[in-house]
């Protein structure tokens, strides 16, 4: 139902940017966010986006480099990843939350609806 994709191999101080599409259903409200799990490391937060796009939060190892934004007539949701770290290397993944809330949310548990991962790679 989200297909992630725009993952690749990419030296230090580069760009990439995810893409994550939905497919089969409509996520009209939902707030989208990006996860990431490095090998050996647990899936942590990177960023999310509220349906308006009008709350946007990120993990503090990405802001000011990162940026996401949606496309709500595509039903998608993008990561623009800018100067990019070998500590960035790691499957991103796109993932919906159902429920509505004040803000976006952080936690994992909150998101429902999961991608399949999109591996990116920053060597150095």
């Amino acid at each position: 139902q989200l297909q992630a994709s725009g993952g690749g191999l990419v030296q230090a101080g580069g760009s990439l940017k995810l893409s994550c599409a939905a497919s089969g259903r409509t996520f009209s409200g939902y707030a989208l966010g990006w996860f990431r799990q490095a090998p050996g490391k647990e899936r942590e937060f990177v960023g999310a986006i509220s349906w308006s796009g009008g709350r946007i939060d990120y993990a503090e190892t990405v802001k000011g480099r990162f940026t996401i934004s949606r496309d709500n007539v595509k039903n998608s949701v993008y990561l623009q990843m800018n100067s990019l770290k070998p500590e960035d290397t790691a499957v991103y993944y796109c993932a919906a939350d159902s429920l509505p809330r004040a803000g976006v949310s952080v936690d994992i548990g909150h998101y429902d609806y999961w991608g399949q991962g999109t591996q990116v790679t920053v060597s150095s």
